[in-house]
């Protein structure tokens, strides 16, 4: 058995997109059969100071842990964590949209371009880039000159095609600052893959991956020619009318991050795609074929708001207002990072059927049975990790807690705790923790956790977390069935031990 491979640095990122959330596959529906729906929403959002010092958002950034929300009560929207550093966090950052609208622009390579800024609007954003560009992961490695060539539109031109339906309005806190256009080209022009709603989400998981990785390669010190390769992991579906869902995101992302030594493909599993993704990274890497390979996940677009009527229901602010994105580098084995085990790998066969229960044999006590361990030797499991104060707003109940209801189970049958409602309780809240990711599709499946648990791990206050991934592959309509798949992240056996040089 080959070494097994460690997770040697992650980044969490967040966008905090409110003038974006029409464009969501749920609102911009819903708008489309009442364009009063639009002003509701308008009306319900979040300025971007709310939103970064909103509890659970911190959780994702790193500023806080995600076992500190259990010291707060909801709803978590009343309790604004306050300090002068909150927009950057020990993982990432949350964007303000403003800045997020210049990625966007640097994402876009089609000619004519799909994102046009009005004159006035292009050259304010400009102006809050620089002032950033200094100590920004992402802007300081941009050019100056790149800034200069950002062409702009006179806005009487924008609202021209804007009133002709020609393409989307673009907004900043309520104002028109731009358009969004489909692909105007002769192959393009009449498909509906490429009308202007499917590229600005397709742009969008573009630009919040790249950001993700320019933080990554931040947090570990390293040039992005160093990484061999990239596995994107997003739900969006990037291709035309003949290769619906195509692919290309990682490659896309890696162009726009600088990584020219590395290749990629995506990787779909809907909401366990996070997890599949590093489980194959490290595969490739413990195989010996790449040294470091990337795993990322941008944000999605089309889960903007996609609980909106439940916060109009309840005259509170929309909290699925922000895109997320996330990054993790998976190398061979340092002697320092906590590693994968490649020996205890969950799946869920397609001889599971759709019961719970299987699921959870499959994916949760044999793979623990292959290395001799019980329920009782993991430290934390992550499982969906959906931010609650979103989910029940929209009737879907505490994600989280319905999980580690169902782990609790499990180890009731198993034999590993004892089958009363107090000794149950106890374990979960030992091994559980409150949902904190926001409802970006694949984002909250349970590698929300990884950075946290490496942290942990290192600190020496957990030695094993296991991450619990399912996925609901009946949205494709060609099947019943869900998935599943988990694995074991441990602190490394040499850690701490002897310093070993593993080479260039």
């Amino acid at each position: 058995m080959p070494e097994n491979p460690v997770v040697k640095n992650y980044a969490y990122c967040l966008i905090h997109a409110p003038d974006l959330v029409r464009y969501g596959s749920k609102p911009r529906r819903e708008i489309a059969k009442n364009p009063e729906v639009e002003n509701l929403i308008w009306t319900h959002l979040r300025t971007c100071y709310e939103a970064v010092s909103y509890p659970p958002n911190q959780v994702f950034i790193g500023n806080q842990a995600p076992e500190d929300l259990n010291n707060l009560s909801l709803p978590w929207y009343k309790l604004p964590l306050r300090n002068p550093l909150l927009p950057h966090g020990l993982f990432g950052e949350i964007m303000e949209e403003e800045v997020f609208y210049l990625l966007l622009k640097l994402a876009d390579i089609l000619n004519p371009p799909l994102f046009e800024i009005a004159e006035e609007a292009a050259a304010e954003i400009i102006k809050t880039a620089k002032l950033l560009k200094p100590y920004h992961p992402f802007l300081k490695d941009v050019d100056d000159a790149v800034f200069d060539r950002i062409k702009s539109t006179p806005a009487a031109e924008i609202v021209q095609k804007i009133n002709d339906g020609l393409a989307l309005p673009m907004y900043l806190s309520g104002e028109i600052v731009g358009c969004f256009n489909r692909d105007n080209r002769a192959e393009g022009r009449e498909d509906e893959n490429l009308a202007a709603h499917h590229l600005l989400e397709n742009l969008c998981t573009k630009a919040s991956g790249a950001l993700a990785i320019k933080w990554l390669l931040h947090r570990e010190g390293i040039g992005p020619e160093k990484i061999d390769f990239i596995i994107s992991c997003g739900e969006e579906a990037c291709g035309d009318r003949y290769q619906r869902g195509g692919g290309g995101m990682a490659k896309a992302i890696g162009e726009m991050a600088g990584c020219f030594n590395a290749s990629g493909f995506d990787l779909k599993n809907f909401c366990a795609a996070p997890a599949s993704a590093v489980i194959t990274a490290a595969s490739l890497v413990a195989s010996g074929i790449y040294e470091n390979v990337v795993v990322v996940g941008g944000g999605s677009l089309s889960k903007l708001g996609m609980k909106f009527e439940g916060f109009l229901k309840d005259n509170t602010p929309i909290l699925d207002d922000c895109l997320a994105s996330m990054a993790f580098l998976i190398s061979r084995n340092d002697y320092v990072s906590p590693v994968i085990r490649l020996d205890a790998i969950g799946k869920m066969p397609i001889s599971a059927g759709t019961s719970d229960e299987k699921v959870y044999q499959h994916i949760l006590i044999e793979p623990l049975e292959k290395i001799g361990l019980k329920i009782t030797d993991i430290d934390k499991f992550a499982p969906e990790l959906q931010n609650p104060e979103i989910m029940i707003h929209a009737g879907a109940g505490d994600v989280a807690q319905k999980n580690y209801l169902k782990i609790a189970g499990m180890a009731a049958q198993s034999g590993a705790i004892e089958r009363k409602p107090e000794v149950a309780k106890a374990f979960m809240e030992k091994v559980g923790m409150p949902g904190f990711a926001p409802t970006q599709g694949h984002i909250p499946s349970a590698v929300p956790y990884l950075g946290h648990a490496v942290e942990a791990i290192k600190a020496g206050k957990i030695k094993r977390a296991m991450f619990l991934a399912k996925a609901s592959l009946f949205l494709s309509r060609c099947t019943t069935l869900y998935d599943g798949v988990s694995f074991i992240l441990e602190r490394n056996p040499k850690a701490g031990k002897k310093t070993v040089n593993v080479g260039p």
